[in-house]
């Protein structure tokens, strides 16, 4: 299994939102940047990922599986931009901000603290780790 993280403005598309759409979950529409969309291009079913709000708390606040695989973005009018389908799996039990992350000796070179601007990253097996310790564990949504 791979994990990732995926960023959205919770004004625009939360956690919540993610957990209301259930167990058939959301594609992950609207990524117009080309490392970004290889990240999902590269995903495989049951990978996990970091949900996290950007611009607004800049915090990992949940985790979430890929549960379909790259395909169009139904949003999209040029067939070159793909999309993951993801769902909500968990809640974190304490929110890990970017500020946080940053001050994290073991978290130096995750892409969120070296590039907070990419939407979708790897996270590291060791980093994911790193993560949920930091959360203090996770609740099923």
């Amino acid at each position: 299994m791979a994990y990732w993280l995926f960023k959205s403005e919770p004004d625009v598309f939360s956690f919540d939102d993610l957990i209301a759409k259930g167990e058939k979950g959301e594609e992950w529409d609207g990524v117009r940047n080309y490392q970004a969309r290889n990240n999902m291009r590269a995903m495989k079913l049951g990978d996990r990922g970091l949900f996290y709000h950007s611009n607004i708390g800049k915090e990992v606040v949940g985790i979430c599986e890929v549960v379909a695989l790259a395909h169009p973005d139904s949003k999209a009018a040029d067939p070159k931009w793909e999309c993951v389908d993801i769902k909500a799996v968990a809640r974190v039990k304490r929110p890990v901000t970017l500020d946080e992350a940053k001050t994290e000796e073991r978290l130096s070179k995750m892409v969120l603290v070296n590039n907070s601007r990419l939407s979708v990253q790897p996270v590291a097996d060791d980093e994911w780790q790193v993560i949920l310790e930091l959360t203090g564990g996770t609740e099923p949504v």
